[in-house]
């Protein structure tokens, strides 16, 4: 075990088990249509001279522009500034493979701009944040790049960062978090860059890529598409820092980019844990929460990023009441009765629980015209896809969603009944929870009981 590793681990905290899920083949994510044993070999051992050269021809190959389609294809996903769709490329798809093939060989494929689109910022209302779309052409180079590039980075990246990488995913690195809380490490900097995706300077993130790719062809089209402009309605924008959100390439050079800074915290006996530009860190005092926050400023500093200074902060989760929010749960600290023992939970955001609701109301309106199975099917599958991702949220969250959601319906049985109002008193004797159970309405409460169930056995 390597001396940082082992100072990483001082408080007990046991890595192996968060590596559940992990495939035991390490390269079963890889594109072994692409990846041949030599050169997956190489990556375990090192390219002769420490760099990859020579790597235009894979990602110009006919073959791995063909793979990158079906990613794209799977994907989905608006057209870009040509309106193309992903339909009417697949629809010339070898005239447009050869073509693509032909110009990224010869060094002449030149990227085309960004159409930028404004979406709502999760749970904050009024907010936007900008979605740069590329041309479908684009996403299938971008999508290349990353199949040939992603292997020869991916061993680079430290343990304990979990977005956009193979096998890993948001509900690992928050039981990393809880481990790390249960062991002690109570003192937790909750930090935040500002506007990080669109900040990255150009030159430093080439750099790093640089680092290990060596092929002059590569990191010219790395570069063409950073630079590729941005079309805001009828606005031409130039792109001098940052790698837009929606690109294909995107999540993996953000993770370039941060993977200076994991090892760094780690090799000074820190306990980082990230998801994309989303991280925390977790330590055993006041003081070494301190030490991390001046690190981070100066990291950032030196690589051309600004941390927040209203969105970064010291939690102290020994005290009652604390917590800080991490990929759409809220780490709330209550001592419990009784035992007087300080325990932390795990809640939902409320910005989370507002995304939920605000997607709710309009399908359990008052003066809906649909038919209740109706109501009650459409509810279902909003709550569905809710429930896999926060089915971890502590009981009461899902307890008190339940009867949020039938005092909505009962208020529809109520108007229909031709009573005014919202559902109170006498209503749940009319329509009580078993009626709703009977009508197929999903109960959070009773779904999370059976996940818990074999866990507390």
């Amino acid at each position: 075990m390597t001396e940082h590793r082992a100072k990483a681990d001082r408080a007990g905290v046991p890595i192996a088990a968060n590596r559940a899920g992990e495939a035991p083949d390490q390269w079963s994510w890889v594109e072994r249509r692409v990846w041949t044993e030599r050169m997956l070999a190489a990556l375990i051992t090192g390219p002769e001279g420490g760099k990859w050269y020579s790597l235009i021809d894979k990602v110009a190959s006919s073959q791995t522009l063909r793979i990158a389609f079906e990613h794209v294809r799977r994907n989905g996903g608006a057209a870009g500034v040509d309106h193309r769709s992903v339909g009417s490329f697949a629809k010339r798809l070898e005239a447009e493979i050869e073509a693509l093939s032909r110009t990224l060989l010869a060094g002449t494929y030149r990227p085309q701009p960004l159409r930028r689109r404004w979406i709502p910022k999760d749970g904050k209302r009024g907010e936007m944040r900008p979605l740069g779309i590329p041309t479908v052409r684009d996403r299938v180079v971008q999508a290349s790049l990353k199949i040939v590039l992603e292997p020869i980075f991916e061993p680079t990246f430290h343990a304990d960062s979990y977005g956009f990488r193979p096998n890993r995913c948001a509900h690992q690195a928050l039981q990393r978090v809880m481990g790390h809380l249960q062991a002690g490490r109570a003192c937790v900097v909750d930090a935040d860059f500002q506007k990080y995706f669109d900040s990255i300077p150009h030159g430093k993130m080439l750099e790093l890529v640089a680092a290990r790719v060596s092929d002059s062809r590569v990191l010219d089209l790395l570069k063409r598409f950073l630079e590729a402009g941005v079309l805001d309605g009828e606005e031409m924008q130039a792109t001098t820092a940052g790698t837009p959100q929606g690109g294909v390439i995107s999540p993996l050079l953000a993770n370039i980019y941060l993977n200076g800074l994991d090892h760094r915290l780690a090799a000074a006996g820190h306990s980082p844990v990230r998801y994309a530009d989303d991280f925390v860190v977790l330590c055993v005092s006041a003081e070494e929460a301190q030490a991390v926050v001046r690190e981070v400023q100066h990291w950032a500093a030196t690589m051309g990023l600004s941390v927040h200074p209203d969105k970064t902060r010291v939690v102290d989760m020994r005290q009652e009441g604390a917590h800080f929010d991490f990929l759409g749960f809220r780490f709330h600290s209550h001592r419990k009765q009784g035992t007087g023992h300080q325990r932390v939970y795990r809640f939902v955001r409320p910005s989370s629980l507002r995304k939920l609701k605000d997607r709710l109301r309009p399908l359990t309106q008052r003066n809906s015209g649909q038919s209740l199975e109706t109501i009650i099917r459409d509810t279902n599958r909003v709550l569905g896809g809710w429930f896999r991702y926060f089915r971890s949220a502590h009981a009461t969250v899902h307890v008190k969603l339940d009867q949020w959601i039938r005092c909505r319906l009962r208020s529809i049985l109520r108007r229909r009944s031709r009573r005014k109002g919202i559902s109170r008193g006498i209503d749940h004797n009319l329509w009580p929870n078993a009626f709703f159970a009977a009508g197929g309405l999903v109960s959070l409460a009773e779904s999370h009981r059976r996940f818990v169930s074999p866990l507390v056995r």
